[in-house]
């Protein structure tokens, strides 16, 4: 989704937010940084860049659904129309997060600002524009060795492993509000949403991405939580539809569904269960879906994980289950032991 490879960084801004409930300052840096040096291009590069691996692409709204009020939006839009006038807009983007940052818990830090040329978006190679913070701040040892001796010192950095939050803005998709793809791992507790909903403010793209992930988690959800309400299934039973699902949108190119309530499960009581909470469950979260898209194969691999394809039996055994359903027989010993008979031609 995203190629790295021919990217450069053209200017990069610092600024440090503080929090402003909590009595900390906003400073401003007078200019750009000199990235000129190879290594210090190459690690800002990681730092900035590497988080970003398969995102989730979002476009920048507002209150009223009018993205053009998003400030974000303007800065970026002013930038790509006229880099030079880049600085400045760091400066406002910086202003913008302290007036936000009101939350007690919210954490002070290294406010940074990137221009990107040449990053590859799907087949579209583009600009982009990054905004991260560095809230934790970390201590480093240091020998030095001299002519007779060794010294050992810290020092008190960044860590180039650990982005804490940041975000990456491309050029493309404007008349939807920029495409935009995050990143927040320092804090996923109720007060660290300002970051997405307040700071950024994003909705969701509607792209393939989006609609495979949904789908999948909507399947998941009626198999793991609903389909036991309105029919009498085992634990494999369950396990086995997940299995199909999964292996749906692994084998297929493009979702039709139709053709999935049909190759899943098959009968047609459970296909009518199905639908009504797909209508239900989409309506409760707000969720537009096309019934027809292509597959996105990283939507895939990232919602299979959560598929669970475990039979736990008590605190004995534990059974992975990945084919072929009718090769496994559940029953009930006179005595009221339940057990499960399972066929196999190979032992490995």
């Amino acid at each position: 989704m995203l190629d790295y490879s021919n990217t450069s960084i053209q200017k990069v801004s610092v600024h440090q937010v503080g929090n402003k409930t909590n009595g900390e300052q906003l400073k401003f840096s007078k200019s750009t940084l000199d990235v000129s040096d190879d290594k210090l291009h190459s690690l800002l590069r990681k730092f900035f860049l590497n988080p970003f691996v398969t995102p989730e692409f979002y476009n920048f709204t507002f209150s009223n659904e009018d993205f053009e009020q998003n400030p974000l939006y303007g800065y970026a839009r002013q930038v790509f129309d006229s880099p030079k006038l880049f600085h400045p807009n760091t400066i406002n983007i910086a202003k913008h997060l302290f007036e936000l940052s009101v939350h007690p818990n919210i954490k002070s830090g290294d406010l940074f600002v990137a221009y990107f040329s040449n990053i590859q978006v799907m087949d579209e190679m583009t600009d982009a524009i990054g905004i991260f913070k560095s809230e934790n701040r970390q201590d480093f040892l240091k020998v030095d060795a001299g002519a007779e001796d060794f010294a050992l010192h810290y020092e008190d950095g960044i860590n180039v492993e650990k982005l804490d939050k940041g975000c990456l803005i491309f050029n493309t998709d404007r008349k939807k509000g920029f495409k935009v793809c995050i990143v927040d791992k320092s804090n996923r507790a109720g007060e660290a949403q300002y970051w997405k909903d307040s700071f950024l403010q994003l909705k969701v793209c509607n792209d393939d991405y989006h609609f495979t992930k949904e789908f999948l988690n909507i399947t998941k959800n009626y198999v793991t939580e609903k389909l036991s309400e309105d029919f009498e299934v085992s634990k494999a039973d369950k396990i086995d539809l997940l299995n199909r699902s999964v292996a749906y949108f692994k084998s297929h190119e493009t979702f039709d569904k139709n053709d999935f309530e049909q190759e899943v499960f098959q009968d047609k009581n459970m296909i009518k269960s199905f639908q009504d909470f797909d209508t239900i469950y989409r309506e409760e979260n707000e969720i537009e879906l096309d019934d027809n898209f292509d597959i996105s194969t990283q939507a895939v691999k990232k919602q299979a994980r959560m598929f669970k394809s475990v039979l736990k039996l008590d605190k004995n055994f534990h059974i992975y289950i990945h084919g072929d359903r009718e090769l496994i027989e559940k029953g009930v010993e006179q005595d009221g032991r339940k057990f499960y008979k399972i066929y196999f031609d190979q032992e490995f």
